[in-house]
């Protein structure tokens, strides 16, 4: 039985969660806020209804891509195309679903060995390219609630997050929900620092979070943005969360020995991917010269 399954028992059990008798909705008592269900809803649309005017942000696409990001107004440049090279295995494995054995697909994981090996680079330049396919929408989560910078790098300023959601059962998933100025991508920052950030991210609410915006949102492709897997424990916790873990490695950077530790603390994922990042080299793929070159500004 998965850790989400155990999470589900157990709330269960303790009365937060009724299931009705055909089996196909799981509601959530109203101090845990939303609802899990079988249903084809429009997730961009129900969750636009709920979005305040406070909520809706506009990204200065300007600076992003003078930080190297990928360039809104640009989508044949090097950058793009390599993104696409990226996303293309993920978004696949999302498509096959759980026929494949991979369990909650559409959670994607981001995450780095150390400090300053460019995942949250990767995580935003990937975000915004799957939020250009045209069935699919992202939900980026800034899930290093010790170190954010998602919300630094998209110039959104300080709001409640993701903390504030599993801290207080009155606030609201559509609370921490920012809209963005791309029509298919939404934000959730991490929120305030706490001490016990660690403990928050591994309790029961964010299990049944974790379970409520995989199972709901079918079309939705959730990426969190994590800390380094060998500085904070919180990384493997939220690995558990996720159905595909991205390991973003710094070329010529990162020792071997340090990949073969990280690696290991996800010896127990459904699917782990590597992505070389900051190498200057040509890497020929599928016939196509691709150079990792402008990688790691994060």
């Amino acid at each position: 039985m998965s850790i989400i399954e155990n999470a589900l028992k157990k709330a269960s059990s303790q009365g937060l969660i009724e299931k009705n008798k055909s089996d196909n909705v799981l509601k959530h008592s109203d101090d845990l806020s939303f609802v899990v269900e079988n249903n084809d809803c429009n997730p961009v649309n129900e969750d636009d209804s709920l979005i305040s005017k406070d909520n809706q942000v506009t990204i200065n696409w300007e600076a992003l891509a003078a930080e190297g990001f990928i360039d809104h107004n640009d989508t044949k440049s090097q950058l793009a195309e390599e993104f696409r090279v990226i996303k293309r295995p993920l978004v696949n494995n999302i498509q096959g679903g759980e026929v494949n054995g991979i369990s909650r697909p559409n959670l994607i994981l981001i995450c780095s060995s150390l400090p300053g090996e460019g995942k949250t680079f990767v995580s935003i330049n990937l975000a915004l390219s799957i939020a250009n396919e045209l069935d699919k929408s992202v939900l980026l989560i800034d899930a290093d609630v010790e170190r954010p910078s998602v919300s630094r790098q998209l110039g959104i300023k300080q709001s409640p997050g993701l903390i504030e959601y599993l801290e207080n059962d009155k606030i609201n998933f559509s609370d921490i929900l920012l809209k963005t100025d791309l029509s298919n991508l939404n934000v959730i920052p991490a929120g305030k620092r706490h001490k016990y950030s660690t403990e928050l991210l591994s309790s029961q609410r964010m299990y049944l979070f974790a379970e409520e915006v995989s199972r709901r949102y079918k079309d939705r492709v959730v990426i969190f943005d994590s800390p380094p897997l060998l500085v904070a424990t919180q990384a493997q916790i939220l690995a558990e969360l996720v159905g595909q873990v991205v390991l973003v490695i710094a070329a010529e950077e990162t020792p071997q020995n340090v990949v073969n530790e990280s690696i290991s603390k996800l010896a127990n994922c459904d699917v782990v991917m590597t992505l070389l990042n900051k190498t200057k080299k040509e890497l020929d793929l599928y016939g196509y010269n691709y150079g990792y070159g402008k990688y790691g500004h994060s």
